[in-house]
C-alpha cells in the first residue's frame, strides 16, 4: 500500500498562506526561498511551488 503524494499548488507570491484546506490545521504563514522555488507545509506537507516569472513579494 502507497501513501499518496502531499498536494502541490503552484502560486504566483512568494509568501503564501496555508490552514490545511479540507483538513484544517492552523494558518501559518510561508516563505518561498527564490534559490529553491518552493516551500512546504510543516503541518500538511502541502507544497508550494512558485510559478515561472513571478515575482517574490516584498514583505
Amino acid at each position: 500500500m502507497s501513501i499518496p503524494a502531499p498536494e502541490t499548488e503552484e502560486v504566483t507570491s512568494s509568501r503564501i498562506c496555508c490552514d490545511g484546506g479540507k483538513l484544517g490545521h492552523p494558518r501559518v504563514w510561508l516563505q518561498i526561498d527564490p534559490k529553491e522555488g518552493f516551500v512546504e507545509c510543516p503541518y500538511c506537507d502541502k507544497k508550494f511551488v512558485l510559478k515561472p516569472g513571478a515575482a517574490a513579494a516584498g514583505h
